[in-house]
Formats: C-alpha cells, sequence, structure tokens
C-alpha cells in the first residue's frame, strides 16, 4: 500500500468527503481574506439571500459601495463584540441589524425561521494560507456563512506524527496575534487530531495554550473505544461537527465566562475564558434532552461527573434547553426548570451564561427569600428557578398547590365564550364597532391564559377583533424588577470605587441627554437604542443619590424636553456713522 495513502493529505480528503457529502460547502481558500479573517464573498452572498429588504435600503444608501460598508461594519462589530455574539445576535449597519446566521428556533411554528435557518452556508477550506505575514496554512479550517468558526490540525500516527505534535504546531507554529487566531474575535474553537485521539483549546497563547481531552473515553479510561468505523475519532467530524450539530452548539453551548479575580498586588482583574462543551457534556445534555422530549415529564434520571469535569456548565446549558424545549406537537414540555444547589456561584453564572443564549433578563430568578417568592416565580412561569436544599420543601409544596389549582383552566374557555360573543353581538355596535374590552385578572399567568384562549377561539370564529393590553401593576412590578438588578450592581459599584461609579453615571446621563436632544430632530431607525434610551432613563431616577459633591446639581433635575428652531426675521442692518 502507497505511503500517500496513510498521509494527512488522505486523512484530510477522507474527513473533506464526509462533511460535505453532509450539507457542506467548499469555499476556495483563494477567496479568503487574510487582514479581516473572513470569506468577503460568502458572507455578502448569505446576507443578501437572506435579508433583501435590509440589503435594499442599504443600497439606496451607498450604491456600490454597500458590500465594503456591510464588510467594514461586520468585522468592527466582531472586534468589538466578538465573533460568537455577532453570529448569535447580529450587527448594526446604518441603523440596521443584519443578521451574520440564523440558528434552528426550538419549535417548528414558524416555517420562515426554518427556510432562514437551512439558508446557512457552512463552509469546508483545505490548506487555508490564513497569515498575511506568511504563507502558512491550516489543515481544515470550517466557516459559517464566510465567518471561520473551527480549525483543525491533523496528524496520522502511521508517518509518526501524534497528536502531541498538532498541539506543539499550535503552541509553537501559530501567532495567537495573527486575526485568524485572535480570542473571542474570530475563530472559537481549534482541534488538534489523530486517528486516536482529539484535543481543543479555544485560546492560542504560545506556549501557555492549555488543551483539553475531547475524547469519548473508553472502558472508565481515557481514549477511544473502536466501534466500527475506519478511524476512533471518527465520531467529531461524523457528530460533532456535523451540520446541525455544530449549528446547535453555536447557538446554545459555547459561551464567554467571565470572573473577577486579584493579581498579586490585589488589584482586580477580569479573567475571560471561552467555554467550549467538551464531549461527555455535550453527550450528557442531548441524552437528557432528547429522553425528556420522548418521554415527558415525571422520570428520574442520574448523571455522574467527577470533580473539574464541568458540572456547572452542563447544568447551566440543560436547564437552558430543557426551559424551551418543544414536543414532536410543538407543545412546550415544561413551564419552569427548578435547579436545586448548594452551590452559591451558580445563580450569577447560569444567568450570565443564558442570558449569551437567550440576550434576555428575567430567564433565570434566584430564590433565597420566602416560599411566597417561590409561589410567584412558579405562578409566573419563570423559565429557569434556582433554589438552596433548604428551600426544596417548600418547592414540593408550591408544586402539589399549584397542581390543585390546574382545574381553573376548564373554566378559562367558557368564561372566554360567554365574553367574545356578548361584544361581539352587543357592544362593538353601539360605538360603530370601534369599542375597546378589558379584562383583569389575578395573575401574569391568568392572563396568559385567557389571552390564548381569546386567540383560538376569534381565530376559529374568524371574528375581525384585536385585542389591546394596558400596563397592569403587574407591569410596573416587572419594570420595577428589570431596573432593580442593575440599581444593585451599580449600590455595589458604588462601594468598590464611587470615582468609577460617578463616572458610569455621568455616561448615563450624557447618553440620555443626547439622545433625547437628537431623537427631536433625527430620525432614527435603530430601535435598540430607543429601548436602551427608555431603561437608562429610567435607572437614572432609581440609581442612589451621590455621597458627596457640589452642593446643587442641576444635571439629575433638569432635562431638555425639547428643542425648536424657528426663524423670527430677516433684515439688513446699517450702521449710522460717527
Amino acid at each position: 500500500m502507497s505511503r500517500s495513502r496513510h498521509s494527512e493529505a488522505a486523512f484530510e480528503a477522507a474527513i473533506e468527503a464526509h462533511l460535505l457529502q453532509n450539507g457542506y460547502i467548499p469555499i476556495a481558500r483563494d477567496g479568503f481574506d487574510r487582514d479581516r479573517a473572513i470569506f468577503p464573498a460568502t458572507v455578502l452572498a448569505f446576507i443578501r439571500e437572506t435579508q433583501p429588504a435590509e440589503w435594499a435600503k442599504l443600497e439606496a444608501l451607498h450604491g456600490d459601495q454597500t458590500g465594503e460598508q456591510v464588510l467594514t461594519d461586520l468585522c468592527k462589530w466582531m472586534d468589538a463584540n466578538g465573533s460568537l455574539a455577532t453570529l448569535r445576535h447580529g450587527f448594526k449597519c446604518y441603523g440596521r441589524t443584519l443578521h451574520a446566521a440564523f440558528f434552528k428556533a426550538a419549535h417548528e411554528l414558524n416555517p420562515e425561521l426554518e427556510a432562514r435557518y437551512a439558508a446557512n452556508r457552512l463552509g469546508l477550506t483545505r490548506q487555508l494560507r490564513f497569515s498575511p505575514q506568511s504563507e502558512k496554512s491550516l489543515d481544515i479550517t470550517l466557516s459559517l456563512n464566510g465567518i471561520p468558526i473551527a480549525t483543525v490540525e491533523l496528524k496520522n500516527p502511521l508517518t509518526g506524527q501524534m497528536v502531541e505534535d498538532a498541539i506543539g504546531q499550535y503552541r509553537r507554529d501559530r501567532d495567537p496575534r495573527e486575526p485568524i487566531f485572535e480570542f473571542k474575535r474570530r475563530t472559537p474553537v481549534h482541534f488538534a487530531v489523530d486517528t486516536e485521539c482529539v484535543c481543543m483549546t479555544t485560546r492560542l497563547a504560545g506556549d501557555a495554550t492549555h488543551f483539553l481531552p475531547f475524547d469519548k473515553g473508553c472502558s472508565g479510561g481515557a481514549g477511544n473505544p473502536h466501534d466500527g468505523r475506519a478511524y476512533r475519532t471518527a465520531y467529531l467530524w461524523e457528530e460533532v461537527l456535523a451540520r446541525d450539530s455544530l449549528l446547535d452548539v453555536l447557538a446554545r453551548f459555547v459561551h464567554l465566562q467571565t470572573e473577577e479575580k486579584r493579581d498579586d498586588l490585589g488589584r482586580k482583574v477580569k479573567a475571560e475564558a471561552m467555554i467550549f462543551p467538551r464531549y461527555h457534556q455535550l453527550d450528557a445534555v442531548r441524552l437528557l434532552v432528547q429522553k425528556a422530549r420522548c418521554e415527558g415529564v415525571g422520570n428520574n434520571y442520574l448523571i455522574e461527573h467527577s470533580a473539574g469535569s464541568g458540572k456547572s456548565n452542563t447544568i447551566g446549558w440543560l436547564a437552558h434547553r430543557l426551559a424551551s424545549l418543544h414536543d414532536a406537537a410543538n407543545e412546550r414540555v415544561f413551564d419552569s426548570v427548578i435547579v436545586v444547589t448548594d452551590r452559591v456561584v451558580l445563580d450569577q453564572q447560569l444567568q450570565d451564561t443564558i442570558y449569551q443564549f437567550e440576550h434576555k433578563l428575567g430567564v433565570v430568578q434566584k430564590i433565597d427569600e420566602r416560599s411566597r417568592q417561590l409561589a410567584e416565580a412558579l405562578e409566573n412561569a419563570v423559565p429557569i428557578i434556582i433554589t438552596t436544599l433548604q428551600k426544596f420543601p417548600f418547592v414540593s409544596q408550591q408544586l402539589l398547590k399549584m397542581a390543585e389549582e390546574q382545574g381553573v383552566e376548564g373554566t378559562v374557555a367558557q368564561k372566554t365564550e360567554v365574553m367574545v360573543e356578548h361584544f361581539h353581538a352587543v357592544t362593538r355596535h353601539k360605538i360603530g364597532g370601534r369599542a375597546k374590552a378589558m379584562v383583569v385578572t389575578g395573575s401574569r399567568l391568568e392572563a396568559v391564559r385567557y389571552k390564548q384562549s381569546f386567540d383560538r377561539y376569534i381565530q376559529k370564529k374568524q371574528y375581525a377583533i384585536k385585542t389591546k393590553q394596558r400596563q397592569s401593576t403587574q407591569d410596573h412590578q416587572a419594570m420595577n424588577a428589570a431596573l432593580d438588578p442593575a440599581v444593585t450592581r451599580f449600590t455595589a459599584r458604588q462601594k468598590d470605587d464611587a470615582a468609577e461609579a460617578e463616572l458610569w453615571r455621568g455616561k448615563v446621563r450624557a447618553f440620555c441627554n443626547l439622545y433625547g436632544f437628537l431623537s427631536q430632530v433625527i430620525p432614527y431607525q435603530d430601535s435598540d437604542l430607543e429601548r436602551l434610551y427608555v431603561f437608562l432613563r429610567h435607572l437614572a431616577a432609581k440609581l442612589p443619590r451621590r455621597r458627596s459633591g457640589l452642593a446643587y446639581q442641576f444635571d439629575d433635575e433638569v432635562r431638555l424636553e425639547y428643542y425648536r428652531l424657528q426663524k423670527i426675521s430677516e433684515g439688513s442692518i446699517a450702521l449710522a456713522g460717527g
């Protein structure tokens, strides 16, 4: 048998052939922009195809320079916010939000989302010359819509090289300052692979680069079993890097973990780490999710973890997945997911991790006060509830109580029919068909039930009735609940570093004043800026007052509400002599 058959090139070809047959597309290495570390043509083609309306509006502004402007803003956004956040939440280009990728929804109720998800372009490039300074190349580079998401260095034991040689190549021959390797800004993960073992890292740092094993485990120990496939490491490209699997990992697993530590001088420093799930974590979460989807609620499962195996992250990933899990009929499986733990730091870690996935506040709530707090969380269907072992008896009691109250559900449908029919037959005719009706409910959960019942009944009868919701006491409470965590963080920062806290307060005030002024004269198109302005304007009013400073500080009391520029008269003035 020829030596070339045992070479790295043959190993590359085997991986390439499998991925190209299962949803990947080949992308030529010549199309790679080494300075920007992206495939520009693929990026633009994806945006034009999936977001034609946004592209048309930008093209009306920029004409032939639209593509260059989009690429410039994309790269700036990734440099500032990271490639992972950009892939998940998109980026701004002249007030327009453009999406760099679309991920699979938890349900299949929206055909448009399904079509956009199918439009993602997972690309494979062999021997990519990545550096603006040299002709060094990477064995395999995977990209999503033109943005690199994984690199792979391959070694073949039959040619005398092992996975340790691939690790050494990353440490000594891959400069972390190269655009494609910059931490957070571009490629999230790098794999060192041979035919027996897999290792991975999320941050290149020269000789200090730390690799973790990415093996399945064999007979209770390290390594990979022989399972009948051509390579022991075939699970990497056949399972983990499969199209749907890799997109799922990027959407719901990979996250940036930030910890505050103190250096040798006692100063606070932030330590950031990109967390990519190891194989056993990925396998555990997906196995439990599949069991819950197929077998439903009411079953018990046990997962054994050793010390240092990443239990907290596994719990966080699983809780997030279960909170949005839908069954085959596209119905939610769980109203709330309760995490019972004895770990103090888990609640904040869960909140930070899930916010990166959802970009929403209020998904996680910690129960640390009284049983009433737990009752409210369950009644309002908070997706993830964290409590301690000591509070667990209250959890079980409250769940039993809620189960007894579920009989109320049937009466909602009956009341809905009475109210809608009375409105349709009697009330609306008295005011020319423009009457408004309001239903007052006892809780947010009950309001949701009525809203869903109204929608179903109106759709069934095909009535042209629109519903309108007003701010209630519960809404006012929700607004304060959204502001209070920010107030708490500001108060803590004020105690630790008053000067920094006041600097931040000044930035908030400056932003609100500037935006409030400019929004009177400039037609903004960015709804995110408007939401930020509304949030900060209300937050500024709740922040604690300065502890010291000027006796009079009018900035907190005076705000520009209106601005008007009016021409009164026009004429000439002659200067008298003398």
